[in-house]
């Protein structure tokens, strides 16, 4: 064999040689990696609860009693006795409009009340003399008829003046203005020397203040909702005039006073397709005012049934929320669930899931549908220390 013959063998030798060793080494580094282990997820076990109901809307503060004060008679404002913006009790003066004239004129009708008077005695007394002379024939029948008639008009011209001097006294009586209720007065609208037109010029208005209104309303999507789970007894407890109302400021906190609901509107408002229901709440410290937004939560039902589950739990889909659940075999499974209003740090789900279910609560990121996951029971972190109850006293200001 010739000298290149043999090294085109050598080499030929040493390139298989080194091929096998390369193959045997990837065969035993393929063998040596380990597989992929499963993921760990936590999950929940899900379990029908009974849990407070209650739902929370927008209101407005109102006033139980706005009273406007006008006048009663036309004249002359003279003399304002009220501080403007500060409280008035029932009674005390607020205007006096001119009295002069108001006096003339209840003098003037006592004066006729006194003539009527002495009309009616002279008819009287005349009646009396001529009633025996007719016996006698001594008159006529028309002299008896008229001193019938004149006693009459008498008398008839006796009540009028009578009642002239009532509607003269009443007059004058309301040319001093008092408060009618006690409350927060507004500021005045007319000052000294305007002419006051009776029950027409607006004076000012008197807002009481204890016990406040709060006014809010309800879609009527959640009314007839209500009245199905109420049917269904999903929902249960207080009726409707036993519910109780909390507010909640524009700042978070909560007002000290809880309320009660007094009045369900009869019908539904065309425009907005809602009905209108009033809250009731005490104000002994005059922290309500007339014209606040505040949140109004409805206590006093409790909702039967309910699953639900925590917030991170909850992801959204294409159609809506979405949870994973982990099936007989241990593996993930997407779930299209209804997920209505949130309780805490939990959501309602009321449709997608079923008693005794496990859902994933952490871990969704190592997973997908269908994959193998290693279930671990979820370890809720402990209750924050509980919020202030809705019925505790407000500590007393310095």
């Amino acid at each position: 064999m010739s000298p290149i013959g043999q090294t085109f063998r050598v080499v030929t030798i040493f390139l298989v040689s080194t091929s096998a060793v390369g193959l045997l080494g990837c065969k035993q580094e393929a063998a040596s990696t380990p597989a992929r282990p499963i993921p760990e997820v936590r999950v929940v076990t899900v379990s029908p609860q009974t849990v407070p109901d209650e739902p929370e809307f927008i209101g407005q503060t109102e006033a139980s009693r706005p009273v406007e004060i006008r006048s009663q008679v036309t004249g002359i404002l003279k003399e304002r006795f009220f501080a403007e913006g500060r409280d008035v009790k029932q009674g005390d003066r607020l205007y006096q409009i001119d009295p002069i004239p108001f006096k003339a004129a209840m003098n003037s009708a006592k004066a006729k009340v006194a003539q009527a008077e002495a009309r009616l005695v002279q008819a009287k007394q005349n009646f009396a003399r001529v009633k025996p002379l007719l016996a006698e024939q001594a008159v006529s029948q028309k002299d008896v008829d008229d001193a019938v008639a004149e006693e009459l008009a008498a008398k008839a011209a006796l009540e009028g003046a009578k009642s002239d001097l009532v509607k003269a006294r009443f007059d004058l009586d309301n040319t001093l203005i008092i408060a009618p209720i006690t409350g927060r007065i507004e500021r005045s609208r007319l000052y000294e020397g305007r002419l006051i037109s009776a029950q027409t010029d607006l004076l000012t208005t008197i807002h009481q203040l204890n016990p406040m209104y709060v006014n809010a309303s309800a879609p009527e999507t959640f009314l007839l909702k209500r009245l199905r789970e109420r049917a269904a007894k999903r929902i249960q407890g207080a009726s409707l005039y036993e519910l109780r109302g909390v507010i909640t400021f524009t700042d978070g906190s909560t007002y000290p006073h809880e309320g009660v609901l007094d009045l369900l509107e009869v019908g539904l408002r065309a425009t907005t397709g809602t009905r209108d229901f009033r809250v009731t709440f005490p104000n002994p410290d005059s922290i309500l005012f007339p014209g606040q937004f505040v949140k109004v939560r409805i206590l006093g039902a409790v909702r039967t049934g309910v699953i639900m589950v925590p917030q991170s739990a909850i992801q959204q889909g294409p159609k809506g929320s979405v949870v994973y659940v982990v099936g007989a075999d241990n593996k993930a499974e997407l779930r299209e669930v209804q997920a209505t209003s949130w309780h805490g740090s939990q959501w309602f789900v009321e449709e997608g899931l079923r008693e005794g279910e496990r859902v994933i609560v952490e871990g969704l990121h190592m997973i997908g549908p269908g994959a193998p996951v290693k279930p671990i029971p979820f370890a809720e972190a402990p209750p924050t220390p509980a919020a202030q109850p809705a019925d505790a006293k407000a500590e007393p200001t310095k």
